[in-house]
């Protein structure tokens, strides 16, 4: 997928990695006539550990990038079956203007492969292979105006005026200039495993919210978090599950509470070690906006490097991907601008237009996450939040940030109310 030749010749924007968020934004501004350069390590098919599941607003994205979800490899979902308790309730995705009504999964092998070729059909250059190992910057002001990678054992250099990190979790280039992950923002831990099953689900994501394991001490504990099934086609599975926290991580062994979990399903299903096509991978989760500032000298942060996945479903796609297109709005406004202090300003109007998108939703998940940290609120909720129907639609829309802020559905006016009475992430 790498145009060639290549020079180290500088271009208007520069994005560190190429998974959803880095794709988005490199699709945008090229789409808008910018000159992107797209860093990514791996070299195309390259697998991600995740769910693989795609909400509504993750397909709204899809569809405003111009992907085709009609064709092979797509998994379309009508909502969620939820599992607690002995009780199974199917719900569908709730009905939000902006979106459509319906969820998709398809692989992460798949599914970034597929947006880093959307991202170059709109103009963006890609190159594959290519590890970002340093920012460049101006010494006399600190700003970030480039990085040193390494591709095929050279070390390049690679500048711009605005740089765009998309590098993940454990994002290196925002390390480097001191942004470190806040401990007082929600973190979790996902494991997942692909199997073969002649389980019949077809169109729904699978949760089960009642994970239970012991801890250090033998001690019964039942962690914030939830397993999942969700169907990627032609008879497979990705099987996971993921927790969340606070503060101190709680002692919980994701490895052992896998298998035990997974234990507990039906032998039918064949989610066994004879039945996997490959191995149990485990990743990060940092949510609730854990990284900040999202903008400091000249270099700006999307997706999971600035800690934008939904602390209550782990959900990071469709947040990488807005994130990435609001990315690519603040940079093309930015670039207009014709002196470099008004595209500073403009630059700096990022971290409020973040806050303004996602800030009280996840305030209102970072508080919702230390409650159901406490097992006996998590016991609660797992044993009778199934059970009346307002319940589970509430639990479905906040769980996965479904609301229409214009409707009149009284649980969208409640959840808008109650996002309005905290203060922003």
């Amino acid at each position: 997928m790498d145009p060639s030749p290549h020079r180290d010749e500088p271009a208007d924007v520069i994005v560190i990695g190429a998974g959803p968020a880095g794709c988005s934004v490199g699709h945008h501004l090229a789409r808008a006539g910018h000159d992107v350069l797209l860093l990514e390590k791996a070299v195309f098919p390259r697998d991600k550990v995740c769910g693989d599941g795609l909400t509504p607003r993750a397909v709204r994205e899809l569809l405003g990038m111009g992907v085709d979800v009609e064709g092979d490899g797509w998994v379309r979902t009508r909502g969620l079956r939820v599992h607690g308790s002995g009780t199974t309730v199917e719900m569908p995705w709730p009905a939000v203007a902006s979106c459509p009504d319906y969820g998709l999964v398809r692989t992460r092998q798949d599914l970034d492969q597929l947006l880093a070729r959307q991202a170059v059909a709109a103009g963006a250059r890609l190159l594959e292979g290519t590890k970002v190992t340093a920012p460049v910057l101006d010494p006399a002001t600190g700003r970030v105006e480039g990085v040193v990678a390494e591709r095929d054992g050279v070390r390049r250099t690679f500048r711009a005026p605005v740089l765009v990190a998309a590098d993940g979790a454990s994002s290196r280039l925002a390390v480097a200039l001191g942004l470190h992950q806040r401990t007082d923002r929600p973190m979790g831990v996902a494991v997942r495993r692909y199997y073969t099953s002649p389980h019949r689900n077809r169109d729904h994501l699978e949760a089960w919210i009642d994970l239970e394991t012991r801890d250090g001490r033998g001690r019964p504990s039942m962690p914030f978090g939830y397993g999942w099934i969700f169907p990627v086609g032609d008879g497979a599975f990705n099987v996971g599950l993921g927790t969340f926290h606070v503060g101190r991580r709680p002692d919980v062994d994701h490895r052992r509470l896998f298998r035990q979990w997974t234990a507990r399903l039906p032998a039918a299903w064949h989610f066994d070690e004879e039945h996997a096509t490959g191995p149990l991978r485990g990743a990060p989760l940092p949510a609730g906006l854990n990284r900040s500032p999202q903008y400091t000298r000249g270099l700006l942060l999307t997706g999971d490097a600035g800690g934008m996945i939904n602390p209550l479903s782990g959900e990071g796609i469709d947040y990488a991907m807005e994130s990435g297109r609001l990315a690519a709005e603040t940079v093309a406004r930015a670039l207009a601008r014709p002196t470099a202090h008004a595209r500073e300003e403009a630059l700096l109007r990022y971290p409020e237009a973040v806050r303004e998108a996602y800030g009280r939703y996840f305030t209102v998940g970072r508080l919702v996450v230390r409650a159901l940290n406490h097992p006996q609120v998590m016991r609660l909720v797992a044993t009778h939040s199934l059970r009346r129907p307002v319940t589970q639609r509430f639990m479905f829309k906040l769980w996965a940030n479904l609301t229409d802020p214009y409707s009149p559905d009284a649980l969208d006016r409640v959840i808008a109310a109650l996002q309005r009475a905290v203060p922003a992430a």
